[in-house]
């Protein structure tokens, strides 16, 4: 039987904080929320502070650093402003990510191809910080060459594509799923730890579970939607049990 390891579950708690923020207060609380979360098997707390603070705000990163025993995973932008916070508060984890103000959402990987540069010196700084640090990339053989490149330990694999193309054009998604597969691998030999994330519901964090290479998924939207119907520790609960499936399957 292979070894194959654990595969742990961060909970992205920004779509707490956008109810929130879109009446004002301080209710619903994102950091009860990670409390809950946590209590129910998620293994880290995942939130993104956005120039714009549309969701989560600097004071809710700095309660979660200091009220979660789990570990933090820091989504940012590759800015100064970004980085003068990660080295403050020092998550365990940062994750750099792409960001455009009109997007609703993070829309594609981060082009560390095109601005190696800037993600490189970016990743030594928070390294130097001792911030462990991913680049949310699409599965594509450059990118995660650049990342390896750059001195980037995790890679993070942006699977929003294939999980839209999973709702209406199976070929697309069988597609898309062929380069996870193949960027996981590839990742894998270049001495890269594979994260995961981006529009997993159930059915596709079970799937995808079945990956041995990837250690690490990071799932909000979807939980936080299905939190409305079931409440958040049922519906981290049953995430939980999904992506046991999907191990299970690996190992066998």
């Amino acid at each position: 039987m292979p070894d194959i390891p654990y595969l742990r579950l961060g909970v992205n708690i920004d779509h707490v904080a956008t109810i929130r923020n879109a009446r004002g207060g301080t209710h619903p609380d994102p950091v009860r929320a990670a409390r809950l979360a946590v209590a129910a098997g998620a293994d880290g707390i995942t939130a993104h502070l956005r120039e714009d603070r549309r969701h989560i705000r600097d004071d809710d990163i700095a309660r979660l650093k200091a009220e979660i025993e789990k570990p933090l995973n820091f989504e940012m932008a590759v800015t100064d402003d970004m980085i003068m916070i990660a080295v403050k508060t020092k998550p365990h984890a940062a994750c750099l990510v792409p960001e455009r103000r009109a997007e609703r959402t993070t829309e594609g990987g981060l082009d560390v191809v095109g601005q190696k540069s800037l993600v490189e010196a970016a990743v030594k700084t928070l390294k130097a910080a001792g911030i462990r640090v991913s680049l949310f990339i699409a599965a594509e053989p450059g990118q995660i060459e650049a990342a390896s490149d750059v001195g980037a330990p995790v890679i993070e694999i942006h699977t929003g594509a294939w999980c839209e193309a999973l709702v209406h054009d199976q070929p697309a998604a069988k597609r898309e799923w062929t380069r996870i597969v193949k960027g996981a691998r590839l990742a894998k030999s270049l001495g890269l730890e594979v994260h995961a994330g981006h529009g997993l519901d159930f059915a596709s964090a079970e799937a995808i579970a079945a990956l041995p290479e990837i250690v690490e998924l990071n799932i909000g939207h979807f939980l936080i939607g299905e939190a409305a119907f079931v409440g958040l520790e049922a519906a981290v609960t049953t995430m939980r049990a999904a992506m046991n499936r999907g191990r299970a399957r690996a190992a066998a």
